[in-house]
Order: C-alpha cells, then structure tokens, then sequence
C-alpha cells in the first residue's frame, strides 16, 4: 500500500509540474500554484524530484519563499496582478456576458486580496537554498 502511495503522489507531481511548464508559456496558466504543489507532492514520493525542485533556479526561490515564509516575492504579486488585469480586459474586449466578467471580477479581486496580503518574502544571501534537509535528516522524520 505504501508503494502505491508513493506512485500516486509521485504521478500527481509531476502532472503539477507538467501544468506548471505549460504555464511558464502560457500567460492564462499559473506556474507557481502548480509548481507549488509539485513540490509538496514530490516531498511526499521522491526527496530527488523534491531537491531538484526546491534548488532550480528558477522556481526554487518562490517555493523556498512561500515554504519558509508564507511570502511572495513583489515581482510575482506584480506579474499575478497585471496577469489578472489582461485576462479581464481580455473578456471585455471579447464581449464575455456580464455575468460571466462579473463571477471573474469578483474571483481575481479575492485572489488578488490574498496575493497583495501575502508578506514579502527577507532579503537572503544569493543561492542559499532554505528548508532542505539532507538525505540523513530526511530519513529521520
């Protein structure tokens, strides 16, 4: 039963990372959330996957952030933000029914609340990976 475990939560990161990838490409799609849960998954079912993650240079630094702090960088509130923004006017310029820009309206204005009220994750020195644990400390949890 363990094995299977591992596996599920092993296929369910790397569908997030699968999602996430997609969403570095595609501005609709977000990348951190999935990369996010890609990281929790692969905690769970392959501490490679995981460190590999949590070290990448280019998502490493919002997960540790985010794991560490429950912080989000200002570049990533801006980019959230001014994505939330497109995607409205998007739907204006499309002419989407009212209701349909209204229940968008009030769900990005919820999730831009909770991405604006997010701290900003502490200045730290420059490649300092947080959180990890060695293969020795992980075995001991």
């Amino acid at each position: 039963m363990i094995g299977l475990k591992k596996t599920l939560w092993l296929i369910a990161g790397l569908l997030c990372l699968g999602l996430g990838l997609i969403g570095v490409v595609l501005p609709i799609l977000p990348t951190t959330p999935f990369m996010l849960l890609a990281a929790f998954f692969f905690a769970k079912s392959s501490r490679r996957l995981h460190n590999w993650l949590v070290t990448h240079p280019q998502f490493g630094p919002s997960i540790r952030n985010w794991h560490q702090y429950g912080a989000i960088s200002k570049r990533a509130k801006t980019a959230a933000i001014l994505t939330m923004i497109v995607v409205l006017l998007l739907g204006l310029y499309f002419g989407l029914k009212p209701v349909v820009l209204i229940i968008q309206a009030v769900v990005m204005a919820g999730s831009a609340t909770f991405i604006l009220t997010r701290p900003l994750p502490p200045v730290s020195p420059v490649g300092a990976p947080l959180g990890l644990q060695s293969d020795k400390e992980q075995a001991k949890d």
